[in-house]
């Protein structure tokens, strides 16, 4: 008879290196109630709903992309786009952020310690679904298939190496690391195996679940990559898959901001219902605020100067007619505040910031509230420093369940990208791109270039450490960067946690830590 072991399958979870109880780093002994200590033994007969188990998976996903840490700051706290300073005493959290921006992390840093659990565990019950003793069907199997590659994809990018094991294995046995080329094999047969048994569907308020487009944008993403996994890019193979998605229905969509809201588009291939309320309160002001969410903004996450420089128009400013390109947003003034945007701003929100009203609003001293575009550090902070982001709108729902994690507009950099590393010219597809929002035409596009454009077009959409590890600017200077770490090629690594050492002998620390 089979039975869901979704909860009866923790105690062997460490196995896998999922470590799911947090150690100290100035004690390590394990204790009984550590998880690497199975409490008898625990025999896998398949999962009894597979769609249930399914939902739950697809759900536990939503709830990781939507947090604010862990997966999210991985990404793009870590890189030149995001930072999170600490204001006073607010946002300290024992450096736990400021180490990510710095590039200054340990092996028992808490958000890659859960990063490691959340994906690896995804991993188990994607197999656990995909196993024969499950009885899948072609499609669900081909749903467990997609959500292990995607999570295996970023185990691989995170740490160089993917532990796996079958959910048949027995408590005793460690479980396999698979080395960078092994894991990059294993998800592109995931993926080319998923692909033809998922949807065909084009755009659709249905793209909560992967469809072919989600498959072939993952199967894109991972071969553009592959250079970086011991394996040679087939920049052919992500051109197709690109070309299979427009051939679905995608397509680039005028009206940047309005991609965000929760209505049906052409760029949305996958989005996670979850809520965006970190998105958009993470970098607003306490005395910001929405008729649902009328405690304010956390006034935590901005952005550097120089990525803010990166967009056209006046680098001081950023009100309605300054020259800026429609990605950098603006801020509403005394004459264009109001009902429809709240007084607030879309994109970098820079200088005086306004009530709905069109008055000047101000902080909790009582004195105007503006922005400034410097940062005294990534410590000693005021309530004001630092140019806020917002790409989602408390207008649309100040926590609405609408995150888009694979867009059209990625997809088509990436076939520019796959084009100009294979000797074509991407300029007239940049160039396209660009015009749809309202940018000036590029001469030349080449790899510098080309990095710009997808942090102009994607910022904080998860994508920015991976862009600038395969475009090799990972390990460049930028502010608040420790100056020891500039350089340190160790660092396009994560280290493995201290607890999944301890629990799978199998795994050996990433070279540097």
């Amino acid at each position: 008879m089979k039975r869901n072991l979704l909860n009866t399958i923790k105690p062997i979870l460490a196995v896998v290196a999922l470590s799911l109880l947090t150690i100290s780093c100035t004690n390590l002994e394990l204790e009984a109630t550590d998880s690497i200590v199975a409490e008898g033994e625990v025999v896998f007969e398949g999962v009894a709903d597979v769609e249930a188990s399914i939902t739950n998976l697809y759900n536990d996903v939503y709830g990781q992309m939507g947090d604010q840490a862990n997966f999210f700051a991985l990404n793009e706290v870590s890189t030149d786009e995001t930072l999170v300073p600490t204001r006073g005493t607010d946002w300290g959290d024992n450096g736990i952020w400021r180490t990510l921006h710095a590039h200054t992390w340990s092996p028992t840093h808490q958000y890659i310690l859960n990063t490691w659990n959340n994906l690896n565990q995804n991993v188990l019950r994607a197999s656990q679904i995909i196993d024969p003793l499950s009885a899948p069907n072609a499609e669900q199997e081909a749903q467990a298939r997609f959500l292990r590659a995607f999570s295996m994809y970023f185990v691989l990018d995170f740490w160089g190496v993917a532990p796996f094991r079958a959910p048949t294995d027995g408590a005793d046995v460690d479980p396999d690391v698979l080395s960078a080329s092994e894991a990059y094999a294993f998800i592109l047969e995931d993926l080319n195996t998923a692909i033809p048994n998922l949807p065909n569907s084009g755009p659709s308020a249905d793209n909560n679940r992967a469809t072919r487009a989600a498959g072939n944008f993952l199967k894109a993403k991972v071969i553009l990559n592959a250079d970086r996994y011991g394996a040679s890019p087939d920049y052919n193979a992500v051109i197709s898959a690109v070309d299979a998605i427009s051939a679905a229905g995608y397509g680039l969509q005028a009206g940047y901001f309005d991609i965000f809201k929760e209505d049906v588009d052409n760029e949305t291939i996958w989005f996670a219902n979850t809520s965006v309320g970190n998105r958009i309160w993470n970098g607003l002001h306490y005395n910001q605020n929405a008729p649902d969410n009328t405690g304010g903004g956390w006034n935590g996450f901005t952005t550097l100067a120089e990525f803010y420089d990166s967009f056209e128009g006046n680098p001081n400013t950023n009100n309605v007619g300054d020259g800026q390109e429609e990605r950098r947003g603006f801020v509403p003034d005394a004459s264009n505040a109001g009902p429809d945007n709240l007084g607030i701003g879309y994109g970098f929100l820079i200088g005086q910031q306004y009530e709905e009203d069109g008055s000047i609003l101000r902080d909790r001293p009582g004195d105007p509230l503006v922005f400034t575009k410097d940062l005294p550090g990534l410590s000693g902070n005021g309530e004001n420093t630092g140019i806020r982001i917002i790409k989602y709108h408390p207008v649309n729902g100040s926590f609405a369940n609408h995150e888009i994690i694979f867009r059209y507009a990625d997809a088509h950099l990436m076939k520019a990208e796959a084009m100009m590393r294979s000797g074509g010219n991407a300029t007239p597809m940049v160039n396209d791109l660009r015009a749809l929002r309202g940018a000036s035409p590029l001469g030349n596009v080449g790899e510098a270039e080309m990095l710009a454009e997808r942090g102009r077009e994607l910022y904080v959409e998860f994508w920015r450490r991976n862009d600038l590890l395969r475009f090799g600017q990972f390990t460049k200077d930028w502010a608040y960067k420790d100056p020891a770490s500039v350089g340190d090629s160790f660092k396009n690594l994560y280290p493995i946690p201290i607890n999944a050492l301890l629990s799978n002998p199998n795994l050996v620390q990433n070279p540097g830590y």
